[in-house]
């Protein structure tokens, strides 16, 4: 009698998952239909010219264009990737060591005042950059860096390290305080912990928050277009807009425009995404 019954629960146990895996999977299919079609649309437009986009923009090209790309890199795009490049590095280079040497002062030294240190990094992450903006703009015209990498590079960092911060604490948190100890042992001192002990343990996690830092300094738009005023200086999210004119737009080397600022941060994430995941998840047991 009992025989029958745990075939019926066996079956209803393989059904549920079966139920749950196809649930899943059919969610992750709509998600990148809807996340991928727009490129798709754009790579498709980027290929046509101005009248076929109005006309039927969601057919086939008639005749492929990719000379819309080599249009949109001599008009200025290779000038503004290349400021982009500058910014974007510096700004990832500066977030990730920085907050790294905050994560590692608050998780591995015991001073007064520690908390509260860390609640008032916390909180930088309820502040607007909106709201900080005509402040900000002040204070860049005092301090001379107006128009200028610089201009650009201080707030980008100013406002990822608290999230980098965050992120790279929770990490540094589960790292055995015998690893750092037996670094003591052999004659390393605090500093020298941090650089060979604690940074090769931690380059999923820090690989993660110079993606992050990456994202968000490559688009960035409203800093850029308001913080530079030269052309030469302008960034990528910035320059597309000399692109527009009132009267005649060519919109394929437009998309084309953008569709080449686009892809440096997707081949980014393509190449390193296995240690973006991992570095998501590390230190989701303390923190």
């Amino acid at each position: 009698m009992g025989m029958p019954s745990k075939k019926v629960t066996r079956r209803a146990g393989s059904f549920s998952k079966m139920f749950g895996i196809s649930s899943v999977s059919f969610i992750l299919v709509v998600y990148l239909i809807v996340i991928a079609y727009p490129l798709f649309w754009m790579f498709m437009n980027s290929l046509k010219e101005t009248s076929e986009i109005f006309s039927n923009s969601w057919a086939l090209p008639k005749q492929w264009l990719f000379q819309n790309y080599v249009e949109a890199w001599n008009q200025g795009i290779s000038r503004y990737f290349l400021n982009s490049l500058i910014v974007t590095t510096v700004t990832c280079l500066l977030t990730v060591f920085l907050s790294a040497l905050g994560a590692y002062g608050l998780t591995r030294f015991h001073v007064k005042g520690k908390n509260v240190l860390l609640i008032l990094i916390l909180g930088g992450l309820m502040l607007s950059p909106q709201v900080s903006l005509i402040p900000l703009y002040k204070l860049i015209q005092a301090m001379g860096l107006y128009n200028s990498y610089w201009a650009l590079i201080i707030p980008y960092v100013a406002y990822r390290i608290p999230l980098t911060v965050l992120l790279i604490r929770a990490h540094f948190l589960t790292i055995p305080k015998e690893i750092e100890e037996s670094a003591y042992l052999d004659g390393c001192n605090s500093f020298g912990v941090f650089t060979r002990m604690f940074i090769p343990l931690s380059m999923p996690v820090l690989v993660t928050a110079l993606l992050l830092t990456a994202y968000f300094s490559w688009n960035e738009f409203m800093f850029a277009i308001i913080f530079i005023d030269s052309d030469a200086l302008k960034t990528v999210p910035a320059g597309l807009m000399a692109f527009r004119d009132a009267l005649d737009t060519d919109w394929g080397v437009l998309l084309a425009g953008l569709g080449i600022s686009a892809l440096p941060i997707v081949i980014l994430f393509l190449f390193l995404q296995k240690y973006f995941v991992r570095g998501i998840t590390s230190g989701g047991i303390k923190g």
